[in-house]
């Protein structure tokens, strides 16, 4: 079995090839891991994937069960994981960094060693870095860390400079919608075939094409163009698409803002529900005396997770919008197979009509640079609802 968590390394490791040069050897039977790695890359290339694979691997060695040991892994529930994520709105906190600290100096329960998995590493403040960091310093010999981070430059040095680097690319878009159609249930097999078949001219496909439509929208993030192909996905580009459209027109009387806003606080909703669902049997099993004090942290936690979701839903609105007059400044210039809105062209060219191809260029240049500002301004913490309507009378 030890044979079969390396061989589920190598892949998930099989579309980024320098982690696949780092962590193979290192994970192979006699193999020499380092004592701390860097994940980085874009958002959605796989690092989480790649990090459970790569603890099963390492947890596995030496297991009586092996296979328990892998499953264990995945659902991150074997004794000597432990799986840190931000607790705060947009930070990994003090806390959070605590149990690693802790627990780095005790034994392993069950393994040879223990795995420590940190998520969006670039976001530890300045406390919880520095409780982390005497760690990464001096860890014990059984002790290995993998932080994931999207944006690496964003992390302290003396963090960064203590981690072996492993790079993440962007996926090719190809490749996304390839996984696309397979996470619908279609073999990898049928989906290449399908592939194949619009490369030779079979455009009529138009699953695959909204497919590739996700993918090329996605910039290479492999969880953004799933989140774009379901349901929530097609309630945000047609809440930007309608904001853009009524913007060039001349329609911003009628506040076509209003309809990102719901789709972000829906979601931000849905995030916060998903939560507490979690956290419900926690609190059933919990002691009386506890259970206050459980029931106050989850109504706290619940408001950041809806906050995040929120922020998150409304920014990729706003970049979905940037895209659509992306797509429309190529269509204008004449450049329709480099278009992202794939499964969207008869929308396109009715809205570049409506632009009026002569000022279209301009109209779409100056619109991009618009949507760049506010998505930087909502940053900033400024009035959503302001932020918004200030964007479509620009436009």
């Amino acid at each position: 079995m030890l044979d079969d968590a390396f061989e589920r390394l190598r892949e998930r490791v099989r579309e980024q090839p320098h982690a696949r040069a780092v962590l193979a050897p290192a994970a192979a039977p006699g193999g020499r891991p380092s004592h701390a790695y860097l994940f980085h890359g874009p958002p959605g290339t796989g690092k989480a994937s790649v990090a459970r694979a790569f603890a099963g691997a390492l947890l596995a060695q030496g297991a009586a069960d092996e296979e328990h040991v892998w499953a264990r892994v995945q659902r991150e529930t074997h004794p000597d994981l432990t799986w840190v994520k931000a607790s705060g709105a947009a930070e990994v906190l003090v806390a959070d960094v605590e149990p690693v600290v802790a627990q780095a100096t005790r034994t392993p329960f069950e393994s040879s060693r223990r795995v420590f998995v940190i998520e969006a590493a670039h976001t530890l403040n300045d406390q919880a870095a520095n409780r982390l960091l005497k760690t990464l310093e001096e860890p014990a010999h059984y002790v290995h860390l993998l932080l994931l981070s999207d944006r690496r430059q964003e992390l302290l040095p003396t963090i960064a400079s203590r981690c072996l680097h492993v790079r993440f690319d962007a996926l090719p878009a190809e490749t996304i919608a390839r996984g696309l159609l397979a996470a619908d249930g279609e073999s990898l097999a049928a989906a290449e075939d399908r592939h194949e078949r619009l490369e030779g001219g079979g455009a009529g496909d138009q699953a695959l094409v909204h497919a590739r439509a996700c993918a090329r929208l996605a910039l290479g993030d492999g969880r953004l163009a799933a989140l774009l192909a379901g349901e929530r996905g097609r309630e945000l580009r047609c809440a930007a698409e309608a904001f853009v459209r009524a913007a060039l027109a001349g329609r911003s009387g009628e506040r076509p803002w209003r309809e990102i806003l719901d789709v972000a606080r829906a979601a931000g909703v849905g995030a916060g529900e998903e939560l507490s669902q979690a956290r419900a049997e926690e609190l059933e099993l919990a002691p009386a005396k506890e259970r206050k004090r459980m029931e106050r942290e989850t109504a706290e936690a619940r408001r950041r997770v809806e906050r995040r979701a929120r922020s998150r839903a409304l920014e990729l609105a706003l970049r979905l919008g940037e895209l659509w007059l992306r797509d429309l400044l190529c269509l204008a210039e004449g450049a329709a197979e480099v278009v992202h809105n794939l499964d969207r062209m008869s929308e396109l060219e009715r809205d570049l009509s409506i632009c009026g191809p002569p000022r279209a260029p301009a109209r779409a240049r100056a619109g991009i640079a618009f949507f760049q500002d506010t998505r930087l301004r909502l940053a900033l913490n400024v009035s959503e609802e302001l932020a918004l309507e200030a964007l479509a009378y620009r436009l």
